[in-house]
């Protein structure tokens, strides 16, 4: 695989469920790109999740990938829970639909197109490329 694609992703949501916003910073060698979009009722979960997908969808190739996320949500859903949903058809341990399915399942086409790292940061913590990420998931607000 070539050189590594580093990818910062936020979401954010005034009120939840309420406006919500996404944002992405992409870097390739000294190469940046950004992102962002809104959605007029919405959660901070499904902006978190869009903001992966939008990512993943404006790479143009398979890559190998860094992405860098505060959201525990999209972390562990990936890493985690995500293999037994499929076992179990999109339900959860106590047999309930997974909750924004079309998502995860999205982004469960995009993933396997790519080798990923997954990294997980503290949100609001002084991280300057989650910083810019949260930065462009508020415009994304502001832009609705």
């Amino acid at each position: 695989m070539s050189e590594l694609v580093e990818m910062y992703t936020d979401g954010a949501c005034r009120g939840n469920p309420g406006k919500g916003g996404w944002g992405v910073l992409l870097r390739y060698g000294d190469a940046e790109k950004t992102l962002h979009g809104g959605e007029e009722m919405t959660t901070n979960n499904r902006m978190e999740l869009t903001a992966v997908i939008k990512g993943l969808e404006a790479l143009n190739k398979s890559c190998q990938i860094k992405i860098t996320t505060d959201s525990k949500y999209v972390l562990t859903g990936i890493t985690e829970w995500m293999a037994n949903w499929k076992k179990r058809n999109w339900r959860t341990a106590n047999k309930k639909p997974v909750l924004n399915v079309e998502l995860w399942q999205k982004l469960d086409e995009l993933v396997v197109q790519h080798e990923i790292e997954w990294e997980w940061v503290k949100g609001h913590s002084g991280h300057p490329e989650n910083e810019i990420a949260d930065q462009l998931a508020n415009q994304g607000i502001d832009e609705l």
